[in-house]
């Protein structure tokens, strides 16, 4: 299982736009949540190892951060011809299996990664109410082999952080996980 680090968009950036279908084709767009006190977008998969590791915990802490008013959506962006497990029947199967609260998109055609400058499964962005970053990288330390229990205490930490009115952490760590996988002839310049 090789590992790969997001790429650590830069702190303030806006969020980029999108507008994209879920794994029924019902079509969800930045501007929807745009009276959310915060955005979590996270880059996923239905078959990273690395995302099953942490998947029911996130699950956990989306419906906890949702009640307080921050909105939670996840992208799926791998190639489908080369993953098409990651497509819409698999996307809908996690989404039962987990319990996700919250629209799961395909990014069929990888621009919305590109974008965001997503680089692994996953990648966690928090966007403050004004849809700025105020926080990207790890859910917490855990990894698939590492022994370290799943607890989302980055993420968290964040989140609370937002919902405080306090200050960015100082800390932020990238999220390692598996690489996005690109579409060949499309894997962008920081890949």
């Amino acid at each position: 299982m090789a590992a790969k680090e997001s790429t650590m968009l830069a702190l303030g950036t806006k969020a980029p736009d999108f507008d994209l279908p879920d794994f029924n084709g019902k079509r969800v767009k930045l501007a929807d949540f745009k009276n959310s006190k915060g955005l979590v977008v996270a880059f996923i998969c239905a078959h990273c190892p690395f995302v099953k590791h942490v998947r029911a915990k996130f699950a956990a802490f989306a419906r906890e951060y949702q009640a307080q008013g921050i909105a939670v959506v996840a992208i799926a962006s791998n190639d489908l011809v080369a993953f098409p497990q990651d497509g819409p029947a698999g996307m809908a199967d996690e989404a039962k299996t987990v319990d996700y609260t919250f629209p799961y998109l395909l990014d069929e055609n990888q621009v919305i990664a590109k974008a965001y400058q997503a680089a692994c499964t996953p990648d966690f962005f928090l966007f403050d109410g004004q849809q700025r970053l105020f926080y990207r990288g790890q859910f917490d330390s855990s990894r698939p082999n590492n022994n370290v229990p799943v607890t989302g205490e980055d993420l968290r930490r964040a989140a609370a952080a937002l919902l405080s009115g306090g200050s960015a952490p100082a800390e932020q760590r990238p999220s390692i996980g598996c690489n996005i996988k690109w579409k060949p002839g499309n894997e962008p310049a920081y890949a």
